[in-house]
């Protein structure tokens, strides 16, 4: 059965990305760049300031006591504890060992045109928010998709169909990137890197009591934190984020600094094997410029998530009032996950001499799971596959936690407020089905789901660019350029004269 649901996996996989998700990731990428100027670009120096250049700005980081909404450095926390998972690690490894060093200069590229495809987003995100019957704010695709693009001549329906399908994708994913196959990660890892003989006893198959503890010891973690709602989840992220980066980024360093004479050939195999056109990579078969760029961007799409809609959910919970400020957030989201976070796991793994740069060959006994592990045990030993482990447990349990709240806006979505308790409920007790999992389906169905979300949102962005482009116009003419035109902050009435009246105050 479960070779049959693979097959069919593989074709709907193939299907989605191939055929469709990257032409439409990358044009809408390209689409967003143009229309908005290259604004991650010419104003690189502007976004920059109002992002991390403002982290010590109490209006920028201290709690709004506003019910259900979050502060903009902790609506970027939670949406980096979402993307900043696995991806960084294990789905770098994985783009290497298949992709070739080349799909990293893929995995940049899409990140380059991912950053203004996760701004719009965001800018459409809030824009076209509201508050639910609870009070709190509730943003996303799904209302852009109904909202916006719906309000085109012709498209109500298709709106409409558009929203429900993506929030549909958006709960499953939930499940998968989202959980379980991020639990799968934590518990082989943790087991590998700690084991306890006592907790070795088989169960069934490959699962033993270790597996059982773990997931029940993280059941616990999570429930603690998820059923206490956003600003619980909010508080937890704002703290141990930005600590879980600097953990990494410094062991990292250190591995890097120790092999800094390989630096050079590293960025060197990245460059040839990006556009070589049969790389003999692996030294078995060569690996087509197809097979390159499929996995460095399917690979930064896992990581970063620009254009699969998800970051929207949170980042639409911020206390922000403009658009554009949000969308800022997005493009530095996007930059910090890709740029520096996945650049510096391929330099780790590519100057430590675990895979040979010129044939893709890896040490004995190595594979795209262990290569990350293999790269910090050449600096510090056997502590480096703990360092690893770690640093997983602590990307891939923040992941869960903010996937919890897409998940739980996209069932807000299709079924109201009341079904969120239900949602979380089984999201926290189906950790232990990922502690549990043996089979690398979850992780391929993952993949999958994250492409179908992707379809309907980026048909979102790609309709009302046009929308986007203006909003940022209208606040570069306001911010920038000094021009007293009127503010565009909501396509709702009743929330733009909101908003506009704060911004005159």
């Amino acid at each position: 059965m479960l070779d049959a649901l693979a097959r069919i996996n593989d074709s709907v996989n193939e299907f989605v990305w191939v055929s469709i998700g990257l032409f439409l990731l990358i044009g809408t990428g390209v689409l967003t760049t143009v229309i908005t100027k290259v604004f991650q670009v010419t104003h690189f120096g502007h976004w920059m300031k109002k992002t991390i250049g403002s982290v010590f700005n109490k209006n920028v980081i201290s709690h709004t006591k506003e019910k259900g909404a979050i502060s903009q450095f902790q609506s970027l926390c939670v949406a980096l504890s979402a993307t900043i998972g696995t991806g960084n690690i294990a789905g770098v490894s994985a783009a290497i060992a298949f992709g070739s060093a080349g799909s990293i200069f893929w995995m940049w590229l899409a990140a380059f045109f991912g950053m203004m495809t996760n701004y719009s987003e965001n800018v459409l995100g809030i824009f076209y928010r509201r508050r639910n019957t609870d009070g709190e704010w509730s943003g996303g695709a799904m209302y852009y998709l109904k909202d916006g693009l719906g309000s085109k001549k012709g498209l109500k329906k298709v709106g409409i169909v558009l929203a429900v399908l993506f929030s549909g994708f958006a709960v499953l994913a939930s499940f998968g990137i989202g959980n379980m196959g991020q639990v799968n990660k934590i518990v082989l890892n943790i087991k590998a890197a700690f084991p306890i003989d006592t907790l070795d006893t088989t169960l069934y198959g490959d699962i033993t009591v270790y597996n059982l503890v773990l997931g029940l010891i993280l059941v616990i973690l999570a429930a603690v934190i998820i059923l206490g709602g956003l600003k619980r989840i909010a508080n937890f992220a704002e703290k141990i984020i930005p600590f879980m980066v600097l953990f990494f980024i410094g062991g990292s360093l250190i591995v890097i600094f120790k092999n800094i004479s390989n630096v050079g050939a590293a960025f060197g195999a990245i460059f040839k094997f990006a556009f070589t056109k049969e790389a003999a990579w692996g030294g078995v078969v060569g690996v087509s410029i197809k097979t390159i760029v499929t996995w460095g961007f399917k690979r930064g799409v896992f990581s970063n998530e620009a254009g699969l809609g998800s970051s929207v959910m949170v980042h639409s919970n911020s206390d922000v009032v403009e658009p554009v400020q949000q969308g800022m957030w997005g493009i530095f989201e996007v930059f910090t996950d890709t740029m520096i976070v996945c650049t510096i796991t391929a330099l780790v793994i590519l100057t430590s001499g675990v895979v040979d740069i010129n044939t893709g060959v890896m040490q004995e006994g190595l594979s795209d799971a262990t290569l990350a592990s293999a790269a910090f045990r050449t600096v510090f030993g056997e502590w480096g596959e703990k360092l690893v482990a770690i640093c997983l447990f602590m990307f891939a349990f923040t992941t869960i936690l903010g996937w919890s709240h897409y998940g739980s806006k996209s069932m807000e979505y299709l079924f109201g407020t009341k079904a969120v308790k239900g949602y979380k409920i089984i999201f926290t007790l189906m950790i232990v089905s990922g502690a549990l999992m043996t089979s690398s389906i979850a992780w391929d169905i993952s993949d999958t789901f994250n492409g179908l979300m992707m379809i309907p949102n980026l048909i979102g962005v790609i309709v009302l660019s046009g929308t986007v482009r203006k909003i940022t116009k209208n606040y570069i003419d306001r911010k920038l350029k000094g021009k007293s035109v009127e503010p565009m902050l909501s396509a709702i009435p009743e929330i733009q004269a909101e908003n506009a009246k704060k911004i005159a105050e």
